[in-house]
């Protein structure tokens, strides 16, 4: 969950991550006892464990219906991700898939290590779809056939332009979108939302994905599987892998930092989408994924290690953003202040230098225009309320941590560490 190391660079993180720990404790001990649910909901920490901590704040019944909706798409999503199925395989299964989840008896083996599980073991997916009122079976398996034929089209299909790619895009997460927005409805807690806005939350979180998934992408075995548009990527270097080469650096930054401005189109519509929401558990569920996408952003903009290794939000900073996500003034105020995180690396010279800055101008002019950012001075705003950490010894203070940590129920989320910076 962190080291002892970077909370004591960032000591406002320790008390959020105590919370997120003790939350998390909290979810794992509300596994419902049968045995088919047992294994949905212990197979969803294992594949999303921040996922599975907002899931727990929904009602039961949407929150049954959620987790095996993100279940179902995800076992589809394995099924796609396994470069070593034939083609002739894969497809008919994804066409298919729909009408597996009615099926008590069906699984397929693939995948590596957890999901590799929920594959061999996909009846118990099945039966706990099986128990979910009509309305939610109904929505997940029309999201389910339309994803599993999108799906299916890509398998056999390059992304080759940008409309290529906002396609794929709405078949894999728009999608996503969409039939939440159902199963909320369905709910009878919130107003069936537009498709377009549906569709824009799902793009952003995918497209955040696809920018800082880079590298592990392009170096996946036995073969790579690659959605970043050759209409993009084309104009920095002759063949995408060629991104990841040293001597490519400063065109594989300016790709970087197109694909980049390309995602950020999609957040105006995702802070409508959000500010219609009603229900704080629903609007919790939604916000924190899009706040942790555009600090990924943040991060990832003109940002070289994305070719190089793994870049993303530190855990206690995660820590927070679910600790302190409660209303729209929280969002509009992420929002703000990631995008100021932004807008100073943008460089005058690199090509799409108008493009970006006009488009953090417009997600900064949008949360101004909501009024509320003079309420608060920032999201990040520190509010540690036990201890100052940094008056202290680097020793007296790993001590303290590790203590504080280790009175809570469950493994330790700090690694000891034996030199501090």
């Amino acid at each position: 969950m962190g080291s002892l190391a970077a909370v004591l660079r960032h000591p406002d993180d320790l008390y959020p991550l105590l919370k997120l720990k003790m939350a998390s404790r909290q979810a794992e001990k509300q596994i419902p006892p049968e045995p088919h649910w047992a294994f949905c909901y212990s197979m969803l920490h294992k594949v999303s464990r921040s996922f599975a901590l907002v899931i727990q704040q929904l009602g039961t019944d949407l929150r049954n219906a959620v987790c095996i909706f993100y279940l179902v798409l995800r076992a589809l999503d394995t099924v796609e991700d396994d470069t070593s199925i034939p083609t002739d395989v894969k497809v008919p299964i994804l066409i298919a898939f729909h009408r597996h989840v009615y099926d008590r008896e069906w699984h397929f083996s693939c995948g590596t290590k957890e999901y590799k599980v929920l594959m061999d073991q996909f009846h118990h997916v099945s039966t706990a779809f099986l128990e979910l009122g009509k309305g939610y079976q109904d929505a997940i398996e029309d999201i389910t056939k339309r994803m599993g034929a999108g799906m299916a089209k890509f398998i056999c299909k390059e992304v080759e332009s940008i409309d290529d790619y906002d396609e794929y895009c709405y078949y894999v997460a728009g999608l996503v979108g969409l039939g939440l927005s159902k199963l909320f409805y369905a709910s009878g807690t919130e107003d069936l939302a537009p498709d377009s806005l549906s569709n824009s939350m799902g793009l952003f979180l995918q497209k955040t994905n696809i920018i800082r998934d880079y590298l592990e992408d392009i170096n996946e075995i036995p073969k790579c599987r690659m959605f970043w548009p050759r209409e993009i990527w084309s104009k920095y270097v002759n063949k995408l892998e060629d991104l990841k080469y040293e001597e490519n650096s400063d065109k594989a930054v300016q790709c970087l930092n197109d694909m980049v401005t390309n995602a950020l189109m999609h957040v105006e519509d995702c802070l409508k989408y959000m500010s219609a929401l009603r229900d704080h558990a629903i609007f919790r569920f939604c916000a924190i994924p899009q706040i942790m996408a555009i600090g990924t952003l943040a991060l990832c903009y003109n940002n070289i290690e994305v070719f190089r290794g793994v870049v993303k939000m530190r855990r206690g900073l995660t820590a927070k953003v679910i600790d302190r996500t409660n209303n729209m003034t929280d969002v509009y105020l992420a929002f703000y202040d990631f995008s100021n995180i932004l807008k100073p690396k943008i460089n005058k010279n690199d090509p799409n230098a108008t493009k970006t800055l006009s488009r953090v101008e417009a997600i900064q002019k949008a949360c101004m225009d909501s009024g509320v950012l003079n309420k608060r001075l920032s999201y990040f705003s520190s509010y540690w309320p036990l201890f100052s950490l940094t008056s202290l010894p680097p020793e007296q203070a790993s001590s303290r941590i590790t203590t504080i940590f280790n009175l809570l129920p469950g493994p330790s989320i700090v690694r000891p560490i034996k030199c501090l910076p």
